[in-house]
């Protein structure tokens, strides 16, 4: 587009009640320059939709669909007008109910897609009310009008040509003349069935529309003011990262640091636009700019931290000198639709973790019975749950100098179950048992950033 464009994205504690609506309202306001936002559920929702997507008994039904009714009516009730809204989202949520019915009957990926989107349709239809009330020129819009993905459903992948031509058509003249509010995290394959991008697939959305109309930049707002040198929950004391590189933030993300979903920012990198995390809560409070270079990168930048990690251990003597065990191994991981995370190996034995990022599944539930039979075949199989993946997220690692004693010295009363170094000059990552994870963050953090 020849015109500045800045895409908005306000996650769920943006957009969980009416106060927080009108506080991103705020934010959109704030600059001309934005014109197209994309919301998550509210604060909540999503959870509640996935576990009535789950085949839940009519008591428990009952229990999730009141919580789903009374967050969105805590935002009607506050509406000068709520008659206009309230009749849309009953309607809305009485599919809800025969969907979650349904669900009781036979559970599918593609059941649980159609039930979660629900949430980010009530979100926009609602923060859209809001803003009429408020004489703002603004537009509802479905997004899987032009969010087309293939039937992967559960974690679709998009399908960038046809997002292209399609917002080319629909979204870009709209924009010109008036604030398009949309949803996030799901599209709709070629039969028209909804699909999802995978849990926190909201930022993607918003990167995906921002390269489809080459916007000038992408705003994520959430509930913290920037990225962070690690999670402030766990240290209070770590410190806001003004400026980092698309590399640095997509290992971020990839490794546990849940402000950035780890997709996001493929679009933004593909495409040179900026993006831009901040508070909803405080527009004053400041940010992080990610973008491609930065002055001075350091060799330390974030600990991450990822939990419930299951990490898979293969044994076999036939492994001794073999040619073409992997490749075995990988292909029936491939027949299940699983992805590999890290993986170290030795003579008789590879160690690996599963790699479940934005699936609504857990690792425990990808080790199908299936699954476990076909790799017992070759090996004998042994399962270690409830651990933790630490990353420490840096600039050329691999090739510093005492890197490693300076790390390891400091988790010397820690134990370590699995380390991968080297692969990667732009992370460090080990396996600990999921109870020392939070104690061994609060070590490396005050060993490496000094607080």
């Amino acid at each position: 587009m020849s015109q500045i464009l800045i895409v908005a994205k306000f996650g769920g504690s943006s957009v969980s009640n009416f106060d927080s609506m009108n506080r991103s309202i705020d934010i959109v306001l704030s600059n001309l320059n934005t014109r197209l936002v994309v919301l998550s559920a509210s604060e909540g929702v999503t959870n509640l939709l996935i576990s009535l997507s789950e085949g839940q008994e009519k008591a428990q039904r009952t229990y999730l669909l009141d919580k789903i009714r009374s967050i969105q009516y805590s935002i009607i009730n506050c509406l000068k007008l709520p008659d206009i809204i309230r009749n849309e989202i009953d309607r809305i949520l009485l599919n809800i109910t025969m969907l979650s019915e349904t669900a009781t009957l036979a559970t599918s990926d593609a059941l649980t897609d159609e039930l979660v989107s629900h949430g980010e349709l009530m979100s926009t239809l609602l923060f859209v009310q809001i803003m009429l009330e408020r004489q703002i020129k603004v537009k509802w819009f479905d997004v899987r009008k032009v969010m087309y993905t293939n039937d992967r459903f559960g974690h679709a992948d998009p399908d960038l040509a046809k997002i292209k031509e399609n917002s080319t058509v629909l979204l870009q003249p709209d924009i010109q003349e008036q604030i398009i509010v949309t949803q996030g995290f799901i599209g709709s394959e070629m039969k028209g069935r909804t699909t999802t991008l995978g849990r926190g697939g909201s930022d993607y959305t918003a990167a995906l529309l921002g390269e489809a109309l080459q916007a000038t930049r992408v705003d994520i707002w959430t509930d913290v003011a920037g990225i962070y040198t690690t999670d402030p929950r766990i240290v209070p004391t770590a410190k806001r990262i003004e400026e980092i590189t698309f590399e640095e933030a997509a290992e971020m993300a990839t490794f546990g640091a849940k402000v950035l979903h780890p997709t996001t920012l493929l679009p933004a990198v593909r495409s040179g636009i900026p993006v831009f995390v901040g508070s909803s809560k405080d527009l004053t409070a400041g940010g992080t700019r990610v973008c491609n270079n930065t002055k001075n990168p350091p060799l330390f930048r974030s600990l991450t931290l990822r939990r419930k990690q299951t990490l898979v251990t293969l044994h076999s003597l036939n492994m001794l000198h073999a040619r073409g065990f992997l490749a075995e191994v990988f292909n029936i991981l491939a027949k299940y639709n699983i992805c590999v995370d890290l993986i170290t190996t030795s003579e008789i034995s590879v160690a690996l973790t599963l790699d479940n990022i934005g699936l609504t599944s857990t690792s425990d539930s990808l080790l199908t019975g299936n699954l476990l039979i076909e790799l017992s075949s070759l090996c004998r199989v042994e399962i270690e749950k409830n651990l933790a993946l630490i990353a420490i997220i840096g600039n050329n690692l691999s090739k510093a100098c005492g890197i490693g004693k300076e790390v390891f010295s400091a988790l010397q009363s820690f134990n370590l179950r699995m380390i991968c170094y080297g692969a990667s000059s732009y992370n460090i990552c080990f396996l600990v048992p999921g109870n020392d994870a939070e104690k061994v963050v609060r070590v490396l953090h005050k060993n490496l950033f000094g607080s």
